[in-house]
Formats: structure tokens, sequence, C-alpha cells
């Protein structure tokens, strides 16, 4: 078998480049003498704009425009886009304008007021000191609560969305004749992404067109949105992405300055250039989750679940971002029931508009937050209920002779053996060994807590892909892409791929994306979609791309096509020694003429999506004294059907579990109430590091999708979707014995010693 084909784990090509400094990031291929836009930023949350004055900064050295909301009329379409859910009947949904760059008014601090283009970057920043402002403040809302002075006049009560699903009537009367039921309010706070590299851009006018290149998550969205915003034809707009530290769906969106630095671009005839610093990106960043739900659950009297009912209002920001409406709506309602075999529920979400900066996809969009939920609940209802949660997990799932199942939501789980992962991971986690480690951290004066949190996760994007594979004249082969890779690995994993499909060496595999000029169409990357659309993709066009050859073959090896066989990367007749390579081919093919054969391009289609699950199993030591709450054990045990390259999917669920956990344990974005980030710094808003976790045992059990033919599933976001819940459950497992019954992420040392000392004061302890 090649080392270089499916299941193998070669090194990643790219970290070549990556490790060596080499990695070509958007700050480092910005034309030379690129002028450079900075922002003058809103800095209070929610005002009207009395006076603004930016003539000093015109005049300031070096300064080549200063561009404000009056100066890009009949420039730019001064208004962003975004989607809006569609809503039952009765219900709310509201759309209000959200302008590129601030008007007359401003809804939250680090919104755009006004731009500055200068030959040098500090120049630009000189000149913003010049710019004044005068604001006349207006009530600020920031609480993830409906109320308040209404932030947009769409939206009275600031009610953003009024969205539900499930049968109301029939969840009640389930309740109402349950024998157990068990409801809690579960915090999902607010998170800043902090992607390594932040975002950044510049925009170029290349003979009549706009090249516009930024570290985004696909380029024809961009492209398409660039065009509208400016009045161009879209065949005038080239965008391209090259290599991107970090994207986590908060780069997967339009913002504003791409428009702004497009305009200035077009405006100037000359190169543009922007790059975020730490602290702009976490103003201006979109954020992510930022939810409070109260979340119920019936059960009969063997504890088997009879309902759920969950109520959540969510927060959008200031404004609707791309996806925001649906992230916890639709996108939630995927996965509600999690794992469980229930058909009876309801689902209501209520959106909310505050003086903060828009929320829209992190790392999961909406499945780790129903995750989390559904997650929090079982183990919750386990304590309350007497029992333990890995009983209740198993009274309770769908068992593996309901598959393919069909969910409270219509969504069809194809295929699942969750027994199979549970017993994995029960023994990998040494679960049976967990009393005498409580006791010997007991001895230690330390609280000792396990926590399960078995997630399912649902493959989000467009089914459709497009590939073209194309034999350069410098016998290398062009692999191109429709998705993107933001550092999970692509160019290694697709070149395998190829490689095992058609037998073209894997070290002659050039991998291109990221190029709206190059590629035709792509769905970029988002929703772990990229491996399972890419990867079948890639094959579906391999056989295409063979089979057009095979004409070519019929004559240099002088032979009817039926008694051609194609194995290991050559044509061969079958029952002689006669063969011609692909690559052989594909040169005969270039000396004939037949440059038609050389580019085969197709696009592909998924029949469904497919259903990544797995069991994460933390423990947790908490400090009685301090609060101190540390993650000591972590055990993973996923199914993600069939693995490409097991050591890139490691990784991936590593880094997953890291921001899962670590929003857990420290992470939280704090707004004060008058809108102003308090978290705008490494400073303030604790980031996890190494010694935050342990090492993450991981293993796979695999049970191939039906729904696509390699058999796959995606792994990108599911340690997120995992951690969450995993780390939480069990902190409140370690100290759920001095009667504290609730904790909340982050469990920082300050919440957590405050919960046991309430608990204490109140005389809670078990006995």
């Amino acid at each position: 078998m090649s080392k270089f084909g499916i299941h193998q784990s070669p090194p990643r090509t790219e970290d070549v480049r990556f490790l060596t400094g080499t990695g070509r990031y958007i700050d480092d291929i910005a034309p030379e003498g690129a002028a450079h836009m900075v922002f003058f930023r809103s800095a209070v949350a929610h005002a009207r704009i009395a006076a603004l004055d930016v003539e000093a900064a015109r005049q300031a050295p070096g300064v080549l425009a200063v561009i404000t909301a009056a100066d890009i009329a009949g420039k730019l379409d001064n208004s962003m886009n975004y989607s809006v859910l569609s809503v039952p009947e009765g219900g709310i949904v509201t759309s209000p304008r959200r302008p590129v760059i601030a008007e007359d008014r401003v809804r939250f601090v680090g919104e755009i007021v006004a731009a500055v283009v200068a030959e040098t970057k500090a120049q630009a920043h000189d000149a913003l000191e010049l710019i004044e402002a005068d604001y006349d403040d207006l009530p600020v809302h920031v609480d993830t609560a409906v109320g308040g002075e209404a932030i947009h006049d769409e939206a009275p009560d600031n009610l953003a969305f009024d969205w539900w699903y499930g049968d109301a009537e029939a969840t009640d009367k389930a309740f109402a004749q349950a024998a157990h039921t068990v409801k809690m309010e579960i915090v999902d706070n607010r998170i800043i992404c902090n992607a390594m590299e932040p975002r950044g851009c510049f925009s170029e006018m290349v003979d009549g067109r706009l090249h516009h290149a930024v570290n985004g998550q696909g380029v024809w969205g961009v492209r398409d949105a660039l065009a509208d915003k400016l009045g161009m034809d879209r065949a005038d707009v080239r965008v391209t992405t090259p290599d991107v530290g970090g994207g986590f769906g908060m780069k997967g969106q339009d913002y504003p300055e791409q428009f702004l630095v497009s305009l200035a671009a077009k405006e100037l005839d000359r190169p543009v250039r922007w790059m975020s610093d730490r602290g702009e990106a976490m103003m201006s960043d979109n954020g992510g989750r930022d939810l409070v739900t109260v979340a119920e659950a019936a059960f009969d009297a063997d504890h088997r679940l009879q309902a759920i009912r969950i109520n959540s209002v969510s927060n959008l920001g200031a404004h609707n971002s791309n996806y925001a409406q649906f992230i916890q709506s639709e996108l939630s309602l995927k996965v509600l029931t999690g794992i469980y075999d229930v058909q009876v529920g309801y689902f209501g979400v209520k959106g909310v508009y505050t003086n903060t900066v828009p929320v829209d996809a992190y790392r999961g969009a909406g499945r780790p937050e129903a995750i989390y939920t559904i997650e929090r609940l079982i183990d919750t209802a386990a304590k309350q209920l007497g029992t333990d949660t890995f009983t209740l997990h198993r009274k309770n799932w769908i068992p593996k002779e309901k598959f393919p199942y069909l969910t409270f939501s219509k969504q069809t789980y194809d295929v699942g053996d969750f027994s199979r992962v549970m017993d994995r991971a029960m023994n990998e986690a040494d679960v049976d060994g967990f009393a005498a480690r409580r006791a010997e951290s007991e001895a230690q004066g330390k609280l000792r807590g396990i926590g399960l949190s078995y997630y399912i996760e649902s493959i989000l994007g467009a089914k459709n892909e497009t590939t073209t594979i194309e034999f350069a004249e410098d016998g290398f082969v062009n692999l191109y892409a429709g998705t993107q890779s933001n550092g999970q690995g692509h160019e290694t994993v697709f070149a395998q791929m190829l490689h095992a499909r058609t037998g073209i060496p894997f070290d002659r595999i050039r991998y291109v994306q990221g190029d709206s000029d190059r590629i035709r169409t792509g769905g970029g990357t988002g929703g772990s979609r990229s491996g399972t659309a890419q990867g079948n993709s890639i094959n579906a066009t391999s056989d295409l791309m063979i089979d057009r050859f095979k004409d070519l073959a019929e004559e240099e090896l002088e032979v009817a096509r039926p008694d051609i066989v194609f194995e290991d990367g050559a044509f061969s007749v079958a029952g002689t020694d006669k063969s011609v390579t692909l690559m052989e081919l594909a040169q005969s093919a270039r000396a004939r003429g037949r440059k038609d054969l050389l580019r085969t391009e197709h696009e592909h289609t998924l029949k469904a999506g497919a259903f990544p699950y797995g069991a994460h199993i933390a423990e947790v030591e908490v400090d009685p004294d301090t609060g101190v709450t540390r993650c000591v054990r972590y055990t993973v045990v996923d199914d993600f059907g069939v693995l490409i390259n097991p050591k890139v999917v490691e990784g991936q669920v590593h880094g997953g579990v890291a921001q899962g956990a670590g929003q857990a344990l420290v992470e939280n974005c704090v707004y004060d109430a008058s809108g102003q980030l308090l978290t705008a710094s490494f400073m303030d808003y604790a980031m996890p590091r190494a010694a935050d976790f342990p090492m993450i045992s991981f293993n796979t059990e695999l049970v191939p999708s039906s729904t696509n033919e390699i058999g796959m599933k995606g792994c990108g976001e599911a340690g997120t979707v995992g951690a969450m819940a995993s780390v939480t459950n069990a902190a409140l497992d370690a100290v759920w014995s001095r009667g504290v019954r609730r904790v909340d992420m982050p469990l920082t040392p300050l919440s957590m010693w405050r919960r046991l000392q309430e608990a204490a004061a109140a005389g809670l302890a078990a006995e």
C-alpha cells in the first residue's frame, strides 16, 4: 500500500513552508508601495453622530484620502448583505439596514465611522488622531434579553426574531404526564475567535479589473458582493486567498473593511492594504455563541426520555450578520435532540439586538450550542434522578437497529453504533478506575469530577463541489479545488486522494485553491464540509478523467476498450504485460495535440449530508479553597467514517477540543453596562494555553457513512462540539457533593469559588 494513500498519515506538505517562515499570508504578499488604510471607529456603543470633522486629517502629511459615509454616495452601496430566517405564522423577523460605514448613528464600540488612506501606516494613524467626532449618547442595551430602548426602529424591545419549531401542545401534554421532569438555565457565554492571523486584505486595479486578496474562507461570495456593491460586472472582479492563519467561521462572512479597501483602490487607482491589529480584531471581528437557554426534559418512571422543551434567547449584537439568525435556530435544530430517541419536543428562539459587535459563526455554528444544551441537560438529569450519566445515556440513545433514523427535526441519521463508541471511550478513559482517582484527589484536598458529552453533529454547507485536474507542461498535475484551506491540511489530504484514485505520484501534485479566475466556482470552507464534499468530487472527477483517457489508451496499447484495465496509475491489457501509465499517456496526449484530455473539470453533488458523532470524557480537579479548576484527563472516541489522513484528523480534534474546553475553562468576552469592551486585549481575555490541557487521548471506531461513496463524515468542528459539555459536566460533578447544583462557563476560579461558598452558606453540602 502506498504511504500516500487512503488512511495513511504522511506529514503535511504545507507545514514545510509554515514551519520555516515561508508561508504566504495576506500581509506578506501586499503589492510593493501599497497605500495603507486605517479606520476611525466609534468609541461609544450607542449614539447619534452630532458632528464629524475630518478636514485636518485630509491635510495631514501623506494622506491620500479620508472616507466617510458622505464620500461614498454613488460609488459604493452603503449597506451590508445578510440573510434572515423564514419564521412560522405569527413569528417575527426583522431586517434593519446595516451600513458599511456609519451614517448618522453608531450602535457598537468599534463600528467604522471613517477611513484614512495614507502612504504609510504611521501617517495614516497620525491622521486618524486628527479626526474629531461629537456624539449624542443614546441608551445602551447589552444584556442577552428582550427589552431596552430600540437599537433599530424596526425592532421594538430589540426583538430581532421570534422563531419556533415543534408541537407545543404535544410537548406540554408529555410534560404534564411525565413521572419526572428536569429544568435548568444554561448560559453559553460570548467568545472572541482570536484566529492566530487577524483579518486583512488588499485591493489593486490590474488592467482595468479589480483584484481583491483577502484571508477568508472562500472567494466567490466575496467576488459577487464586491461587484454588486461597487456596481461592477462580476467578470471584472478577481478575488484570491493566500495561506490563512485560521478562520473558524469568523472569516466566512463579508465585513465592511473589504468594501472600503476595494473602493479606495478603485478610486485612487493604486493598491491599498489593511491589516487588523489584535485589539482592533477583538472589537470588530464577529463574536461567537452568546445565548441563554432554559432547557427541560420529561422522563417516564423508568427514566426514559419522553420530550424536551428548549427556549433560548440569542444575542445577535448590534446588527444582523451573514448567518447569525440561522445559527441558534435552524442550525441548532439539526442536532437539537442529540443522540437521543425522542420524537416530542419544542424549540423556541428569540433573537435580540444589543449594543455589541455582531455575532456570527464560530467553530461548529449552532451544533456546539445545541449539544452543549442537551448534554448539560441529560447529565444534570442523571444526577437529579439518582442514576449516573453513562446509564442514562445508554437507556435513551438511538439503538443501532433503528438506523437510518428520522429525528424530531426531520434529519436522517444514516448510520450509527453509539454503544460501540461508548464502550471504547469508557475503556480508554478507565471509567472503572475513576473512583480511585477521585479518592486520591480528595486525599490531596481536591474535588474531582468526571463528565461525559456524547455529541452528534450535522455537516453543513453546499453539497456540491468542483474539481479540476490539469496536466501542466512542467510535468506536474494541477489539482484545482473549490474549498479553501484555513490551515486544516487540504494540500496534503486532497493530494493523497488524487494519488490514491489515479496513481499520479504524490510529489507531482500541485494544489491550487482560492482564486476566482482560475477556479470557476466552489463552496469554500465551513461546516466541516471540505473533506467530504471535495474528496468525493476529486474521486468523481478522477473517474471521469480516466474514462476520457481510455480512447487514447486504446491507440497506445492497440487493443479495444473492453480489454483495458486501469489500476495503480496505469492502463494495461488484461492478461499481458503491456501497459502505459497515466502520466505517460498525458505526455502522449500533449504530443498528439489532444489538449482536450489534459484538463478535466467536474462538479459533484453529495446525495445527503453526514453525521459524525463521538464520546468525550473529561476529568477535572477543583481546589475548593481557591476555585481553581483544571482539566486533568481527556478522552475522545469518535466515529468519522473513513479517515483519509488519521494524523490530520487527530490534529483537527485536538484543536477543536482546545477551543471548546478553552471556552469552558477560561474564555469570556465581557462588555460593561455602557457597551465598552472590557476584554479587548490578551491581558484581559484569557486564551487557553498548553498548560491548561492534559494529553488528549484520541481514538476512532469507524462506521462508514452511507451518504457518500468514500464513507466520510467530516471532522473539522467535532472536537469543539463535544468539549464544552464534557468539561463543564465534569466540573459540576466535582462540586455536586458540596451542594453546588449549577456551574456555568467559563469555570474561572472566582465563579467556582463563589458557587462553593454559596452552597456552604446555604448548608447544601451532602452528608
